[in-house]
C-alpha cells in the first residue's frame, strides 16, 4: 500500500534541556500522574497487542478481530412494578392481614378501615332510592294507563249499530260509546243425537248447509252442550254450536243444518250473529275526537277516537329527577365504601408496612415525605429493570431485543445481562442536547438477582450491544488522529531498525485512513491500512514526564 507523507510530520519535537536546578515538588506530583497514566496505557497495550517504544510513541498492530459496538450509560435498578398504598379516608384500621417480607397476590386485602358511618349512609340512600322509584313508577303507570284508556278502540270486529256520544261531550268512565255487531262471523246451533255428539270435540271440522239455497259452508265446532235434552220424537239430543264465515247473505233469520264427519244433525237451527258488544269508556273527561257513525264497519283494536289528555308530564319529570338524585347519592356512598377496603393491584413482596390493626389513619396529616406517607409499599420482584438515557445521536442504533451487559457500582467483579424492552420516543432536551429513555429488563428473576446482591435502587453502568462484527481490521481508538481527514502515524523510511524498533520518530509519516464502526477501545479501518501494519500512538505519559522533569 502506498504511504502518504506530510512534511509537518517530519519535524522533530522540540525538547528542552534539563535544568540544573531540580524541582522536587514538581517531580513528586508528576510521578503520581505518570504512574496512573502508565498503568492505564499498559492495560491498553496488553489488550491490543501494543508494545512500548522508546520516546513519545507506542506501537500497535492493525489486526483482524471481532468488534463489539455498544452504547453506554448509567441507570438505577428498579422492580418490575411498585405499589405504594395510600388511604383516601380516615378511620381505625380493623385488620391488616399481612407482614413485611410476605408474598401477596393481586386483589389480596391489605387494610380494612372502619366504615360504620358510610354503611349507615348506604342504608339510608337505598331507602331513598326505593321511595323515589315507587313514586316514579306510580306516576308513569298512571300516565300509561291514562294514555291507553284515553284512546277509544273497537273491542270487536263488526258493524256499528248505535253511537251514544259525540265529540266534545264530557264522558265519564263506564259510559256506553257505541254498539258493535259482528256480522262477518255466524253461529249455528243444531242438535245431534246424544250418542253421536258425545264423540265430538271442540275444534272439530263441520259442514253446514244453508236452508233454501243449499249453499255449503265449512266451519268449526266451538261449543258442545254438557247435558242432553229431549228432541223431536222423544230422542235424546245435544246442541252443538258451529262457527262459520258469513259469505255475505246470511242474517239472524237464516237457517241451516250441519254434518260432522258422516253424522248429520237431527234438526235444523237458526243462524246467529257472531258477537254483539258494547264499547264502554275507560276514561273520564272531554271526548276530543270520535270518528264513528252508525253503519260503519270496524275492526277489533281499531282506533276510533281519543279523550283530551290530562297533563302529568311535569310531575313525572320531577319524580325522575328525584330518583336520579337518590341513585347518585347511593352510588357515591357505595364508592366511598370501596375506599375503606384497600387491596393490592399487583403480585409482589411487602417492603414496608407502616400501619397495623388498631391504628388510626388520617390522610390529611400524612406528608409525602413522612414516615407514614404510605400505608405499605409492595415491590413486584418478578423481574428487575432500569432506564438508560441515550443521546439522540446514538438512539437510532438502539432496538428492542438488543443484548445489554452491565455492572453494579456496589458489586465488584459481577457482570449481569439484560435485554432492551422499550425505546421511548418521548425525549428530554437539556442544554440543546436531547436524550431518550431506553428501558432494559435484567435477565433472571428478581428474587434470584436479589440473592446475588442486585437490589432495587442500585446504580449500574450499562452497555447496549448495538452491533457485533466479526473479522474486521481494527486498531486502538487512540491511534487515530482527528482532523478534517482522520490519519494515523506509520513508520517512514529509516524510522525503524531491523528488529522492528522505532529509532527515529521524526521519520514517522501521516497516513489518511477511512474509519468504520468503533467500540470503546478499537475502531474499524475500512481503507488506508493493511493487516499487520504498525501504527504509532502518541505516548501521553512520556510527554508529561518530559515536561515535568524539565
Amino acid at each position: 500500500m502506498a504511504k502518504q507523507t506530510n512534511a509537518s510530520a517530519k519535524e522533530a519535537p522540540q525538547f528542552q534541556a534539563p535544568k540544573k536546578k531540580k524541582k522536587w515538588l514538581k517531580r513528586i506530583i508528576a510521578l503520581t500522574v505518570i504512574v496512573a497514566l502508565l498503568a492505564l496505557f499498559l492495560t491498553q497495550c496488553m489488550k491490543g497487542g501494543v508494545q512500548t517504544a522508546s520516546g513519545s510513541y507506542l506501537p500497535a498492530t492493525a489486526a483482524v478481530q471481532d468488534l463489539t459496538v455498544a452504547v453506554t450509560g448509567p441507570g438505577t435498578v428498579k422492580p418490575n412494578d411498585t405499589y405504594r398504598a395510600t388511604a383516601l379516608v380516615k378511620g381505625e384500621v380493623l385488620s391488616a392481614p399481612f407482614e413485611e417480607g410476605q408474598e401477596i397476590h393481586k386483589d389480596d386485602t391489605l387494610f380494612v378501615i372502619d366504615a360504620s358511618d358510610v354503611e349507615t349512609a348506604i342504608q339510608q340512600a337505598q331507602l331513598s332510592v326505593q321511595s323515589a322509584q315507587l313514586n316514579y313508577d306510580s306516576l308513569v303507570r298512571t300516565r300509561n294507563d291514562n294514555t291507553q284508556d284515553r284512546q277509544v278502540k273497537a273491542n270487536a270486529s263488526g258493524v256499528v249499530t248505535k253511537v251514544y256520544v259525540d265529540p266534545g261531550d264530557p264522558v265519564a268512565a263506564g259510559t256506553p260509546i257505541a254498539d258493535i255487531l259482528d256480522r262477518d262471523n255466524m253461529k249455528l246451533k243444531v242438535p245431534f243425537h246424544s250418542v253421536n255428539a258425545t264423540a265430538f270435540y271442540v275444534g272439530q271440522s263441520a259442514t253446514v248447509t244453508v236452508s233454501g239455497t243449499a249453499e255449503t259452508l265449512y266451519g268449526t265446532i266451538t261449543e258442545i252442550a254438557a247435558t242432553d235434552s229431549v228432541g223431536a220424537g222423544g230422542t235424546l239430543v245435544r246442541n252443538v254450536t258451529i262457527a262459520v264465515q258469513n259469505p255475505g247473505a246470511l242474517s239472524n233469520t237464516s237457517m241451516g243444518s250441519a254434518m260432522v264427519g258422516e253424522v248429520s244433525s237431527s234438526a235444523s237451527g237458526t243462524f246467529q250473529y257472531g258477537e254483539s258488544k258494547q264499547l264502554i269508556a275507560k276514561y273520564s273527561g272531554e271526548l276530543q275526537t270520535l270518528d264513528l257513525n252508525e253503519g260503519d264497519k270496524v275492526y277489533d283494536g281499531q282506533l276510533l277516537g281519543e279523550f283530551k289528555e290530562t297533563k302529568m308530564q311535569d310531575q313525572i319529570d320531577a319524580a325522575a329527577i328525584q330518583l336520579q338524585n337518590a341513585q347518585l347519592s347511593l352510588q357515591n356512598a357505595k364508592d366511598r365504601l370501596e375506599d375503606y377496603t384497600i387491596t393490592s393491584p399487583i403480585d409482589g413482596t411487602v417492603i414496608e408496612k407502616n400501619y397495623k390493626a388498631g391504628d388510626n389513619i388520617d390522610p390529611s396529616t400524612a406528608t409525602a415525605t413522612g414516615a407514614n406517607a404510605f400505608l405499605a409499599v409492595i415491590y413486584d420482584m418478578s423481574r428487575l429493570t432500569f432506564d438508560i438515557n441515550v443521546s439522540e445521536m446514538d438512539v437510532v442504533r438502539v432496538e428492542v431485543g438488543q443484548k445489554v451487559t452491565f455492572t453494579a457500582d456496589a458489586l465488584d467483579g459481577q457482570e449481569f445481562t439484560g435485554v432492551v424492552e422499550k425505546v421511548n420516543i418521548n425525549g428530554t432536551t437539556q442544554n440543546g442536547n436531547t436524550s431518550y429513555p431506553v428501558t432494559v429488563v435484567v435477565d433472571g428473576s428478581g428474587s434470584d438477582l436479589a440473592a446475588q446482591g442486585l437490589l432495587p435502587g442500585m446504580s449500574v453502568s450499562a452497555s447496549i450491544i448495538v452491533e457485533e462484527i466479526a473479522d474486521v481490521l481494527a486498531i486502538p481508538v487512540d491511534a487515530v488522529q482527528r482532523s478534517e481527514t482522520p490519519y494515523v502515524f506509520v513508520a517512514g523510511e529509516g524510522a525503524m531498525d531491523d528488529k522492528g524498533n522505532l529509532v527515529d520518530f521524526t521519520k514517522l509519516e501521516q497516513r489518511t485512513v477511512e474509519l468504520g464502526r468503533n467500540s470503546d477501545e478499537f475502531i474499524e479501518i475500512l481503507s488506508g491500512l493493511e493487516e499487520g501494519e504498525t501504527v504509532f500512538i502518541p505516548n501521553a505519559a512520556s510527554s508529561i514526564m518530559s515536561q515535568m522533569f524539565m
